[in-house]
């Protein structure tokens, strides 16, 4: 089993939940962060006055697949956050040694 993290720009959240869904993925765990990269932020004006963002929005997907999905699960992902523009974001994958699903005691794979 692999974890998947993957840092994405916010609005392209509901498409990659989407496009998963249609490849029969469901389960994940969203949570709304911030973080730059090459980024680097972006400066603002507020009432007049500019000022420097130095952590821009994002939005961090985990979830944890089989190893005979993880590639279609990767590419979904890949291919469907992708704008071509700079901060698009970063796929990460994990070893997962053990799965248990506390309401029923399932472990590994059939607690995913």
């Amino acid at each position: 089993m692999k974890k998947i993290e993957a840092i994405i720009k916010p609005f392209k959240l509901d498409d990659i939940r989407e496009a998963l869904a249609s490849q029969g993925i469901t389960g994940m765990t969203v949570t709304e962060v911030k973080g730059f990269g090459r980024q680097k932020g972006h400066t603002e004006l507020y009432r007049g006055a500019e000022y420097m963002v130095d952590f821009l929005p994002k939005v961090k997907i985990e979830l944890i697949v089989a190893d005979d999905i993880l590639d279609l699960c990767i590419e979904t992902i890949a291919k469907t956050a992708k704008t071509g523009k700079i901060g698009d974001g970063k796929i990460f994958v994990y070893n997962v040694e053990q799965v248990i699903r506390i309401r029923t005691g399932e472990m590994d794979e059939s607690a995913i």
